[in-house]
């Protein structure tokens, strides 16, 4: 198990380097791992440096946290947590209507961060104290379709901060670049993965 943590952290300290060496001297941003919450604190006359604050020292969070960043914009960068405010876990149906609508686009950053990185992903729907149980499959399938929207004749493709980093990932990790026929493989194998444990649920 020792060991396990051991990787862990020596994973998501290779991450941090990697941003901080990307976004450091272009976006005066750093990526923070042990954080209990996370949380986005702009530069101060005390601290001189943004901060991308982890939960912990988990990959994922690491990850998810960086989309958010990358989906923000630079008015929103200039505020704490991008002047956003969430429900907390125990949200009612409307309340994770909500949520799901917010966190649709930094979740459709994430999966293309994770592809980048090699890492497996799965979508966060933060409720497991709530009234309301989100359907994962249908918001799942609101993920996939929000990142190949990108991908698509009409699009402008990646935001510069998005495609920067998932490149400088792509690069270190040994993983084949973003594409349209990727998605539709990625995205076909993650319905899959869900329909595959409802059936394990239900037995």
């Amino acid at each position: 198990m020792s060991g396990q943590i051991q990787l862990d952290q020596s994973r998501v300290n290779e991450l941090a380097a990697l941003f901080n060496a990307a976004f450091l001297p272009s976006e005066n941003t750093i990526l923070c791992g042990g954080a209990t919450e996370p949380l986005y604190l702009p530069a101060t006359n005390k601290q001189p440096h943004c901060r991308i604050f982890f939960s912990h020292d988990y990959f994922r969070s690491a990850l998810h946290e960086i989309a958010h960043w990358c989906v923000a914009g630079k008015v929103r960068r200039q505020l704490p947590d991008y002047g956003y405010w969430y429900y907390p876990d125990g949200r009612d149906e409307r309340q994770q209507m909500a949520f799901e609508a917010v966190e649709v686009k930094p979740q459709s950053y994430e999966w293309l961060l994770s592809l980048s990185a090699g890492q497996h992903f799965e979508v966060s729907l933060d409720n497991l104290s709530g009234s309301f149980e989100p359907d994962r499959y249908a918001f799942t399938e609101k993920v996939i379709q929000q990142a190949q929207q990108l991908f698509s004749h009409e699009s402008s493709g990646l935001p510069p901060r998005l495609a920067a980093f998932c490149q400088r990932l792509q690069e270190h990790y040994q993983q084949p670049p973003l594409s349209s026929e990727l998605l539709v493989a990625a995205g076909r194998e993650l319905l899959k993965n869900i329909d595959s444990n409802r059936v394990l649920k239900e037995q």
